[in-house]
């Protein structure tokens, strides 16, 4: 294998790896790019700069140690490459698919700045790790020393996934609770299979299982099992649920039949694409085919929903969105994606009622366009209604994708001195990373509200060490009293 040196910007452009045409992967739910062969991998590896200062690490949740594994794999150390990039990230593989990359390592690359076209991290970290698991290199873990408590955690989505690996690691007994009948949280059930294949999950979610990390599946905590069970039976307690709780459109007609959650859609239709069979699904309440589709929101969430209306056949799908394209949080690649798929934006558009027609069925979106003005309390230009603009789409389903709130855990748990903030996530103390219960962790969205993945993984390590810390704390007490 070729031995390519560093700072090779200078003679090779940026490449990204080759994307499937919209007209063949809008017929199936596979993922769109492929992956690098060898030398394409190695040959834009050996395009970073190797800066003093790795911006790419800096922006990076995880701080990643990307230079290094870059260097790696341009030098033909795969192995090598691939330990780097797992000692900083649980899911690198998933990362590397689903990372808003343009919004973090790789829109902060100096050779981004600089215009020769930022190092294509994120299909490096895909490359790296998937390569991995074909040579065999990902192994299950024995932990150098087994300890005797066990740790039970609330949750198998990033979160929570990055804590249990984490926690095994260390000797712990790890156990986790999940309502779903698969871990993986919404990288399983939220997010689409043309972003992330659900065997990449399962494969990971394997490595775990044959590491001892033990899950236990369909138990919705508050129900099933309480909270104060799991108190009981565990040295601790992590919490890391995820926000599941739609946000409503807040507009007349929002109760019509054909107004869907987007997380329920596209939980549906994940579901279907593992093979399993949803009512809804059959009844046509979640088929967009031949349905004249509208999408409310800019964010990824957003994206997903036009791309799997798109491909259910449906026969027109629409995205309104308050702002301008420069002003949407989703990410601008998903934007290139759904438009050659075959969606249409409308920008500076926002929602004033959802239309009825017969029997109680969605028939249009009354929609107003909208003028953006000074910038609001977000850095972004507020948006104002333009009047007389008022006109109506068209739509027969009409899907929410405005975000997620928190679920009322306190309630759910059956735990009322369990602390929330203003917003409903969870009250931590930043120092422990511990909840107002005693040995009761969180950790993700839960307690940073509806963010990305990468930052679930972090903060799913994270919390893994805090509760090492207050287990030996403990110990160390309990050693003293014992003494005495």
């Amino acid at each position: 294998m070729a031995q390519n040196k560093m700072l090779q910007f200078i003679k090779l452009e940026r490449r990204t790896p080759d994307k499937r045409a919209a007209a063949e992967r809008g017929q199936d739910f596979d993922e769109i790019y492929g992956g690098f062969d060898v030398e394409r991998a190695t040959a834009q590896a050996s395009r970073c700069e190797q800066c003093g200062i790795p911006f790419c690490s800096l922006r990076c949740p995880l701080h990643n140690n990307i230079p290094d594994w870059l260097m790696l794999a341009a030098t033909g150390r795969l192995e090598e490459a691939y330990a780097v990039s797992s000692a900083t990230n649980t899911l690198p593989e998933i990362c590397g698919r689903i990372c808003p990359q343009d919004r973090l390592c790789e829109g902060s690359c100096v050779l981004e700045q600089s215009e020769h076209g930022g190092v294509t991290i994120g299909a490096m970290e895909k490359y790296i790790a998937d390569s991995a698991f074909e040579a065999g290199w990902v192994k299950p873990f024995t932990p150098k020393v087994e300890r005797q408590e066990s740790v039970g955690i609330v949750g198998a989505g990033p979160a929570g996934l990055a804590a249990a690996e984490q926690l095994r690691r260390l000797g712990y007994k790890v156990e986790v609770y999940d309502r779903y009948d698969r871990a993986g949280g919404l990288l399983v059930y939220g997010i689409p299979g043309f972003k992330l294949e659900k065997d990449v999950v399962a494969r990971r979610v394997s490595v775990f299982e044959k590491s001892g990390v033990v899950f236990h599946h369909n138990v919705d905590v508050g129900k099933d099992v309480s909270l104060a069970d799991l108190r009981k039976k565990h040295a601790a307690v992590v919490i890391a649920t995820g926000v599941y709780a739609a946000r409503g459109l807040g507009i007349p007609g929002a109760h019509l039949e054909g107004v869907i959650p987007a997380l329920e859609y596209l939980t549906c239709s994940n579901r279907l694409n593992m093979g399993d069979r949803v009512a809804d699904f059959d009844s046509g309440r979640l088929n967009a085919k031949g349905k004249n589709v509208v999408v409310v929101g800019g964010g990824d969430t957003a994206m997903d929903c036009l791309r799997t209306a798109l491909r259910q056949g449906a026969a027109s799908v629409k995205c309104l969105y308050r702002r301008d394209r420069a002003n949407m949080p989703g990410s601008q690649r998903e934007v290139v994606n759904a438009t050659e798929e075959g969606a249409e934006f409308v920008w500076l558009a926002a929602p004033e009622e959802v239309v009825g027609g017969a029997e109680g069925k969605v028939a249009g979106v009354r929609t107003v366009k909208m003028h953006l003005g000074l910038p609001d309390a977000s850095g972004r230009q507020s948006p104002t209604p333009v009047p007389g603009s008022a006109h109506v789409v068209p739509a027969d389903m009409v899907l929410a994708a405005l975000g997620f709130s928190p679920e009322d855990l306190p309630v759910l748990f059956g735990e009322p001195d369990l602390a929330v903030t203003r917003s409903g996530t969870l009250a931590v103390d930043p120092a422990t990373m511990m909840t107002s219960l005693d040995g009761v962790f969180a950790a993700g969205d839960i307690v940073r509200g509806a963010s990305l993945v990468v930052w679930a993984v972090h903060e799913g390590r994270d919390v893994a060490h805090r509760i090492h810390a207050y287990v030996q704390q403990g110990s160390a007490a309990a050693s003293l009293v014992n003494a005495g």
